[in-house]
């Protein structure tokens, strides 16, 4: 297979500092596959598949994925080659504990074993996240995240993952993007369970941050000896002009979707403006006596952040129907900028300078908690046309937005971000919750007409050729 030529020390204009963390990020559910096998016990997207398998692209579902169970060994390889000194992934809570609770699957146990000394031995270091989206089909019976008493299942979950993996595993986070089974399963309906509810969206959010707080706290009393964060996905709230209203509508935005888990999770406070909205229109979530204190004396030590693209508001232009259920858009509109840069595969604009503004309001607002980029990335819907006579696929597209987007992490880390590292989303083509594959991010291309055969991108030849100079 042809190789792009790696650059050559003398061109380097953007170099990163020493040890930074280069690699990618997967989840469980999108590439393990196996989701009936090796003791697994069923999780929510398992469920839903079964139920409405015309939900999801082509009628892919999360039984087949991207076999990482099978392959982990080849694919571990493969990051090596490509450079990766650090890999983000995550257990699957059902496949350590079927019901979620009670005895431990033990096949379960032992195939994360082997996948975290597998990568230990590549000299590629196991980020290890806990949680991603894929609640255990028993949990969410008894209301999921709704339901306080899965806080304490989680949190037992997690102690068992210290207590087997801890001795090697010293970056761990507890949730990944925890706003988002928020919106796709309380409010915007595109993810199980599929109710629209802003009270019980509230007090979802709630049992998670709580969540997060209790797993720190059971971390330390272990000793863990290691980092325990968290991994948000930031998406810059940018108004429409700098007229009052629109600048009042974004930060309202900003403290639905950044600050309701950034600022409970780094300052452990509630942001102010969120705490009085709730309370004015009566959905502050259900608490008990102790819980602020939890979320107070067990913030994280450092932050993953995921950026894929920002948002931008404008004020309301007209009242929501009085009737239709409450949302945050009561408080603001979404906004199309004339001009913006798009990837049009996913519909989603292209701004890379969000990055830079993410990082440098972790540094001026939060004590410039320690973070990485946790995920970016470009999803392309049919890349196979853009597979050459060699059988690689030409992903120039991809080089350039990770390229564009690393120029500005330069930038901010020129001015003081405590940024440690960048992952791309992700490693190789994953399952994509019920967008399936139809949208393309990996460095490795799957084939899934070809037993899952791996192939390497273009973009993962670039990447190589980056880590090896530690910068381009």
């Amino acid at each position: 297979m042809q190789r792009t030529e790696v650059t050559t020390k003398e061109t380097i204009k953007y170099r990163f500092p020493q040890d930074f963390w280069w690699g990618s990020a997967a989840s469980a559910t999108q590439t393990e596959g196996a989701a009936n096998e090796g003791g697994k016990g069923k999780n929510i997207w398992d469920y839903w598949y079964e139920q409405e398998p015309n939900r999801f692209f082509n009628g892919v579902g999360p039984e087949k994925t991207s076999r990482f169970y099978e392959t982990y060994q080849e694919d571990i390889r493969l990051m090596k080659e490509l450079g990766h000194n650090s890999f983000r992934m995550s257990i699957s809570w059902s496949r350590m504990f079927p019901e979620g609770k009670g005895a431990l699957n033990q096949e379960g146990a032992d195939f994360y074993n082997k996948v975290i000394d597998e990568m230990i031995a590549a000299g590629i270091e196991p980020f290890v996240n806990l949680y991603h989206f894929d609640m255990p089909l028993a949990m969410q019976e008894i209301g999921g995240w709704e339901n306080r008493e899965v806080v304490d299942h989680f949190v037992s979950y997690a102690e068992t993952c210290f207590r087997l993996f801890g001795d090697r595993v010293k970056k761990w986070f507890t949730h990944n993007e925890p706003i988002v089974p928020v919106e796709g399963g309380y409010l915007y309906n595109f993810h199980y369970p599929e109710i629209v509810d802003f009270r019980k969206a509230v007090q979802v959010a709630y049992h998670e941050l709580l969540s997060n707080a209790k797993a720190i706290e059971a971390y330390r009393k272990l000793g863990g000896d290691g980092q325990i964060g968290i991994v948000l996905n930031l998406t810059p709230s940018y108004p429409r002009s700098q007229h009052p209203q629109d600048v009042k509508a974004s930060e309202i935005a900003d403290a639905f979707f950044n600050k309701s888990f950034l600022d409970p999770a780094v300052k452990g406070e509630f942001p102010p403006l969120l705490v009085d909205i709730l309370r004015e229109y009566d959905y502050l979530p259900k608490m008990e006596q102790g819980d602020v204190e939890t979320i107070k004396n067990n913030t994280v030590d450092l932050i993953g952040v995921n950026y894929y693209q920002p948002r931008r508001v404008k004020a309301k232009e007209y009242l929501p129907h009085p009737d239709a259920p409450f949302m945050p858009e009561r408080f603001f509109d979404n906004y199309e900028m004339p001009g913006r840069k798009m990837n049009r595969h996913r519909g989603w604009e292209i701004y890379e300078k969000g990055i830079y503004d993410i990082l440098i309001n972790l540094k001026d607002n939060y004590d410039n908690i320690e973070c990485f980029i946790s995920e970016n990335g470009m999803g392309v819907e049919g890349e196979e046309k853009f597979r050459d006579e060699n059988g690689m696929i030409q992903d120039d597209y991809r080089i350039e937005f990770i390229r564009e987007h690393l120029k500005w992490m330069h930038k901010a880390i020129q001015e003081g971000s405590n940024v440690k590292g960048y992952h791309l989303w992700t490693f190789m083509d994953n399952w994509s919750w019920t967008n399936a594959y139809k949208n393309r991010y990996g460095f490795v291309s799957v084939n899934l007409d070809q037993n899952a055969e791996r192939t390497i991108k273009k973009s993962g030849y670039w990447f190589k050729s980056v880590t090896e100079n530690n910068g381009f």
